[in-house]
């Protein structure tokens, strides 16, 4: 591993880039909730959903990270604060989250592109292929070369959903107005499937620090960029879904056909063309950024002798773990057979478990070394520390017992998430048999 001073660093501004990207990367991907909650009751979860899921999850990434700015970020934390064991089961259950997380983005791009060319669609998984190999290579050259596209792809999603806000505000004939926020006739199943919706376009804070070694001044530097993306992400999500209420739109159109769909409704087939545009640059920089994030946990891993040796081998020019990121890239080559909404319960069951994880070791480390320097601290005791982390379990339970009580399909997603997360276990019990010492 190359010193932290020898590594290139990227800058806040950067940083706010990647951090909307593995967060959010706009508001696509979020077409469902309206289907799912309907006009009275989607914005009312859109915005309270992130308080309860996100905020607290935000404020124990800032202080652990203030604590251990290292690469590996969470995986450290959980092994420093609860062992070595619970620190490769945080480690396993966040690469398997990710693998599902990161199928999902080169299918959303053929569907997307698709508004362009449809006969894309039936070459979806060759296009998805390309995409995979290509955001390989471009995490083998570094974090700057991802950070620099971030930033100019940051652009190219945000412009289109801008532009289609405005339009949409302008050409609305009659007065502007907020839907009365009701769950009341809201089904256990659609509210919890609406949660997942909201609550999948939402994760991912803790990912970003695991680089943290390549971040100039990391701890100032994360406390003003998360909380700058969080902004963003809650600003654009809130009026991209307050404008389709506004339109009128069908939605389940929206949901089948996505914002391009809205974007042809306001303001004609160019527009539909500007946002489509928009959906696919979202796509590949969501993908580039949790790439680069996920590719860092397998190599520290490896260099803790929890993964095979070579794992963390780096490329002799660029200094980057070339193996973990080919490895990433041959798993989500197989993952993009699964349907969308299979994948989104799977992805946000298995990361909540991890993040659960994340939650234990800030109270631990809060009991175990309360002294211990935290150039962030949550201006709370371990009493309110608990009571507040009540708040993402809460959430995460009503979501799952939703999709628990669904479709069959949705069922069958859930059950495999619980049966990845049991797979940690299994793993761990394997690596106990070729390192006797860790049965001491």
């Amino acid at each position: 591993m190359p010193s932290a001073t020898s590594l290139k660093k990227i800058r806040p501004i950067q940083l706010v880039a990647v951090i909307f990207f593995t967060v959010s990367g706009g508001p696509y991907g979020l077409e469902p909730l309206l289907s799912y909650a309907g006009d009275h009751g989607a914005l009312i979860i859109l915005l309270i959903t992130p308080l309860m899921w996100d905020v607290p999850a935000i404020f124990t990434v800032l202080e652990l990270n203030s604590m251990m700015p290292i690469t590996g970020g969470y995986y450290k934390w959980v092994k420093y604060a609860l062992g070595t064991h619970w620190g490769f089961v945080e480690g396993w259950w966040t690469w398997l989250y990710t693998f599902v997380d990161l199928a999902i983005y080169p299918v959303l791009f053929v569907q997307y592109a698709g508004f362009f060319f449809p006969e894309l669609l039936n070459f979806q998984i060759p296009v998805c292929l390309v995409i995979i190999w290509a955001s390989a290579g471009l995490n083998i050259l570094g974090i700057m070369p991802v950070g620099r596209v971030s930033l100019f792809l940051s652009a190219a999603v945000l412009a289109p959903i801008i532009l289609m806000i405005a339009l949409g505000i302008y050409h609305h004939s009659g007065p502007m107005h907020i839907p009365a926020t009701s769950l009341k006739g809201l089904s256990f199943p659609s509210f919890g499937m609406a949660l997942y919706t909201v609550m999948w376009n939402c994760l991912g804070w803790d990912n970003v620090t695991t680089y943290a070694e390549e971040v100039e001044k990391p701890v100032r530097s994360y406390l003003i960029s998360i909380f700058t993306a969080f902004v963003l992400v809650m600003v654009v999500y809130f009026f991209a879904i307050w404008v389709a209420q506004q339109s009128g739109i069908n939605h389940d159109t929206l949901t089948e056909n996505g914002f391009p769909a809205l974007g042809e409704l306001i303001g004609g087939h160019w527009l539909g063309i500007v946002v489509a545009a928009g959906g696919m640059a979202s796509t590949l920089g969501i993908y580039t950024a949790v790439l680069l994030s996920v590719s860092r946990v397998p190599q520290v891993m490896s260099e803790d002798n929890l993964l095979p040796k070579g794992v963390n081998k780096l490329h002799s020019r660029f200094k980057t773990p070339f193996v973990s990121i080919i490895i990433c890239s041959i798993v989500v080559s197989f993952m993009v057979l699964w349907t969308f909404a299979d994948l989104l319960i799977i992805d946000v069951t298995v990361y909540g478990a991890g993040l659960s994880l994340e939650y234990i070791a800030l109270v631990k480390l809060r009991v175990k070394e309360p002294m211990k320097e935290r150039p962030f601290r949550i201006p709370l005791g371990v009493t309110g520390l608990c009571l507040v982390l009540l708040l993402p379990f809460i959430v995460y339970s009503v979501a799952l017992g939703g999709a628990l009580s669904s479709t069959p399909k949705a069922l069958s997603a859930a059950i495999f998430a619980l049966v990845a997360l049991s797979s940690a276990e299994v793993a761990w019990q394997i690596i106990k048999l070729s390192r006797p010492e860790l049965n001491q």
